[in-house]
């Protein structure tokens, strides 16, 4: 599984007001919500994103409240992964069960610009700033919850038969 984008650069401490502004939290739909992802913060995100960029922020990321609609629509907007220093306890997880990819590394989060392009290995945690063409190293995920991402969400993946052991479904088994 891997990410390539452009960069969108944030600071510390993005709030999920500032990723999805409250005012906005009258409907449900994730595709109707994307239309306002960033604005506070950065008007010009929902017009300039395309499918597969990469944000990069400081620490504390997602902080604020738990609603799940602020990494929903950064997926919902084709975001490709969040690097950040680090992340609020509660939109880490709520990232995961949605199928958002994430991770932290405070090394390429300070120093990725805006505007360069980056691929993200997320089998080796590799992270590399193809402008620069440094590279950096975050903590991959387990295997169990790359299966997550990469089935779009916890719910998704509790619906997908679990192929691990000689091709046969492991469901039921006890």
């Amino acid at each position: 599984m891997n990410a390539k984008g452009k960069v969108f650069k944030y600071p510390d401490n993005v709030d999920t007001d500032v990723i999805i502004p409250a005012r906005y939290l009258n409907t449900q739909d994730a595709k109707e919500l994307s239309l306002h992802c960033m604005e506070d913060i950065d008007p010009s995100f929902i017009r300039k994103a395309a499918p597969g960029d990469i944000i990069a922020a400081g620490w504390n990321f997602g902080c604020g409240s738990s609603r799940e609609h602020a990494p929903l629509v950064l997926k919902t907007c084709g975001v490709g992964c969040v690097i950040a220093r680090s992340f609020a306890r509660i939109f880490y997880r709520n990232a995961i069960n949605i199928g958002l990819p994430i991770l932290e590394c405070e090394e390429a989060a300070e120093e990725i610009r805006e505007g360069d392009e980056v691929s993200v290995d997320f089998d080796t945690g590799v992270i590399t700033d193809l402008t620069t063409q440094k590279t950096y190293a975050a903590q991959p995920f387990p295997e169990f919850i790359q299966k997550i991402i990469q089935s779009g969400g916890l719910l998704k993946s509790l619906k997908e038969p679990d192929t691990s052991r000689d091709g046969e479904s492991q469901r039921g088994e006890a």
